[in-house]
């Protein structure tokens, strides 16, 4: 190594493409695990209000009493709450575009009074 400064570097890089190498097995035989979350066998339970707290109270207050949006609250209807979080409507963006988790943000503030 005395009489070779790049060495060093070439081993380094070895080691790194073999680490990058075995890690990508790793994750390749993980991937029928990360697929039954897809299929919905393995899926959690969608925390509505969660997701509400983390995508709306920017705009419609911390209480949903209306800021720079309209209230939230007073019994919307849930199926005209989805499909405005999922589409947008005046100058609301689409916010969310899975419908499980739309579903779980229409039952939320739905309920809500």
């Amino acid at each position: 190594m005395k009489n070779n400064p790049l060495i060093p570097y070439v081993l380094i890089m070895a080691f790194g493409i073999g680490l990058i190498f075995f890690m990508s097995l790793q994750g390749a035989g993980n991937k029928d695990e990360a697929h039954e979350g897809e299929s919905g066998e393995a899926t959690a339970e969608i925390d509505g209000a969660a997701l509400v707290q983390s995508s709306c109270i920017g705009c419609h207050g911390g209480d949903l009493g209306g800021g720079m949006g309209p209230a939230l609250t007073g019994g919307l209807d849930a199926e005209h709450v989805k499909t405005v979080v999922m589409n947008g409507q005046g100058t609301m963006p689409a916010v969310i575009t899975n419908e499980a988790e739309a579903q779980a943000v229409a039952d939320y503030i739905a309920g809500l009074e």
